[in-house]
């Protein structure tokens, strides 16, 4: 019986049954032997720039080209903010790469700027955007689906106070012709004005006028005819560029054409409630054709809620009304009551658009306190 246990018992380099005892006390010697001289390889300290956020993840590309997929940890927070996403695509960042390959984000640099939106309209999370960009170009559809313009002047808003020069990139021109019927829009200068249904080129102009006679550049462009795109690509070329917008506005598209062979995925216009569907999942940042510039690609959003602007300073980030407030009696004007206000003079004859007026009051009205619920 004995023996036949013995004959069961795996045999490693001829080492007889004898030497079994002799061979674990050598096992627990070369053991604390190796404990006593084996130390941790240390971590590699790298520093780049994040270009893709997927939510769990977070691609880092050193200066040498190099690309480390990383993680966060769990207690990773930024100091002052508070935000669904702490590190967001174009951040500069240090990271640690461990020797099995594993790699973390330490540090996130100081950043020179970023686009900000409140992640829904219930609550005080935050989303960001993309940081340290050279300009953000909003893409807006007049048609199929249409633009509202509190959109449009919200994330204007926050590019004004956070100093992102912008470009208001209207696209689907193509949709636009005169035998266009178009909805009736709220951006008539006019307090007591009703709007007109009128022609897509009709709106188109208008809507053009309004926004470049604050200072805004305003392109038209077409990703289906191509209309517009090479005046696109110059704007893009030399800088980081953030394309935003909502869903169905052709952001996809675009970069399909800005960059070809990069393929993004697209999809139709419901029919039924003429919006778009998200075909961008997560942010990511590609380099233009050249190496002369990046773009970064954003999921699109249904509405902008702004975060943490300060009521008297709201009026700041509206060009045309900060311009006008200089004048008005009291150095705290609100602009919505007070007496011998220059802005409510202009709004009442005609030199400050309605929509525009509408979306300031907008704003203000976020920045009451509870008016959203505080995270569980």
């Amino acid at each position: 019986m004995i023996g036949k246990c013995l004959h069961t018992v795996p045999r490693h380099n001829n080492i007889r049954l004898s030497d079994h005892t002799t061979m674990s006390g050598n096992k627990n010697k070369a053991k604390k032997k190796t404990a006593s001289n084996n130390t941790v390889a240390p971590s590699e300290k790298k520093s780049g720039m994040v270009i893709r956020n997927t939510g769990s993840s977070f691609m880092v590309l050193a200066p040498d080209g190099t690309e480390t997929d990383c993680r966060i940890k769990g207690s990773f927070r930024l100091k002052g903010i508070r935000t669904t996403n702490p590190v967001a695509v174009g951040d500069k960042v240090d990271i640690s790469v461990n020797p099995d390959g594993s790699a973390y984000i330490t540090h996130i640099q100081p950043r020179a700027n970023y686009i900000i939106r409140r992640a829904s309209n219930l609550s005080k999370e935050a989303s960001i955007l993309a940081a340290n960009v050279d300009q953000a170009c909003l893409v807006v559809t007049l048609a199929h689906p249409t633009t509202a313009t509190t959109f449009i002047d919200r994330f204007l808003a926050t590019a004004e106070a956070y100093r992102v020069p912008v470009t208001i990139v209207i696209n689907k021109v193509d949709l636009l012709g005169e035998d266009t019927a178009i909805e009736p829009s709220d951006i008539t200068p006019s307090e007591n004005e009703e709007p007109n249904i009128g022609s897509g080129e009709e709106l188109l102009d208008a809507v053009t006028y309004l926004y470049s006679s604050i200072g805004y550049n305003v392109l038209h462009v077409s990703a289906k005819s191509g209309c517009g795109i090479e005046e696109l690509k110059s704007i893009l070329q030399g800088k980081i560029s953030l394309i935003a917008g909502n869903s169905g506005v052709g952001k996809s598209t675009l970069i399909n054409r800005i960059i070809p062979g990069l393929d993004l995925k697209t999809a139709c216009i419901s029919d039924v409630h003429d919006t778009g569907m998200h075909t961008t999942t997560f942010s990511e940042m590609f380099p233009l054709p050249g190496g002369d510039g990046w773009i970064i690609d954003t999921p699109g959003v249904r509405g902008f809620g702004t975060i943490e602007f300060d009521p008297h300073e709201v009026s700041h980030f509206f060009p045309e009304i900060f311009k006008l407030s200089k004048d008005c009696r009291y150095g705290d004007c609100t602009h919505t009551h007070e007496p011998q206000c220059a802005v409510l003079e202009a709004l009442r004859d005609h030199r400050i658009a309605l929509s525009r007026y509408n979306s300031y009051l907008s704003i203000l009205a976020d920045s009451e306190p509870d008016k959203y619920r505080k995270p569980f």
